[in-house]
């Protein structure tokens, strides 16, 4: 059963705000509920429309974008996609977990990537609240807090990065490195939040300063101690410490 997203667009601009109507309605699993001009119809269109997705702009009447997806994120609902001529609210968007932030103007193409990560995110999502429906657990028990994206700044840009690119990540003083590929970004967070911020089916503490994605894993081998060598896909080498074999253990459902 394909399930049709239920989408509102928000923006005090009419130009604006038809532009994105009209790249939508070419898309046949969107289903449009209207269009919002001010920051208090679009929370009272939220509350009444059972909404997935939002394309949102930041400076509205009645109150600002950021304002709106930061009580938003209270309820968890719906996913949010900035549009804005504002470049200057990147940060605070990626504070609030907005999927995307399309800078005006953007063509149709970075529209439809915009539009490809939030169908990716609301399948994900959906698909948590199916396995939570069978197992008794609903996606809210912490398992929709997981990001999907992680924005860094490197080179005087800001970098929106799939968590699914990331191979492995290690502490560098108050920051976290992740490597991509062969690319290296830095990120001021602790080792501790980025892991509860990381899908755990996905990515493991293998060391007190290192988070690797389990898919980037080729082999591992004893090393001394009761540590191992985790030897990654690209030729990277990574210690197992002692005391985060159990944590990988449970991950791969057999003892090592």
């Amino acid at each position: 059963m394909s399930h049709k997203i239920r989408t509102l667009v928000a923006d005090d601009e009419p130009i604006a705000r038809a532009r994105v109507l009209s790249l939508l309605q070419s898309e046949g699993d969107i289903e449009l509920v209207g269009a919002c001009a001010t920051g208090d119809e679009t929370r009272a269109a939220i509350e009444h429309g059972n909404l997935d997705l939002l394309f949102l702009d930041i400076q509205m009447p009645g109150m600002t974008g950021i304002d709106l997806a930061r009580s938003l994120q209270a309820n968890g609902m719906p996913a949010v996609v900035f549009v804005t001529a504002h470049n200057q609210y990147a940060v605070e968007a990626f504070e609030v977990h907005a999927l995307d932030y399309l800078l005006k103007p953007f063509s149709s193409d970075r529209f439809r990537a915009a539009l490809g990560h939030a169908r990716d995110h609301l399948a994900k999502r959906r698909s948590r609240r199916d396995d939570g429906a069978k197992t008794g657990v609903t996606a809210g028990d912490g398992a929709a807090a997981h990001r999907n994206r992680i924005m860094v700044k490197s080179g005087g840009r800001i970098h929106f990065l799939r968590t699914s690119d990331i191979d492995w990540c290690d502490a560098a003083g108050n920051y976290v490195r992740m490597h991509v590929g062969p690319q290296e970004y830095l990120v001021r967070e602790t080792m501790n939040h980025l892991e509860s911020q990381l899908d755990a089916q996905q990515f493991v503490r293998i060391h007190r300063s290192t988070i690797v994605n389990l898919d980037r894993i080729q082999e591992m081998q004893p090393s001394f101690s009761g540590e191992f060598l985790v030897r990654l896909r690209d030729g990277t080498r990574l210690t197992l410490s002692r005391g985060y074999r159990d944590a990988v253990q449970t991950q791969f459902g057999r003892s090592i």
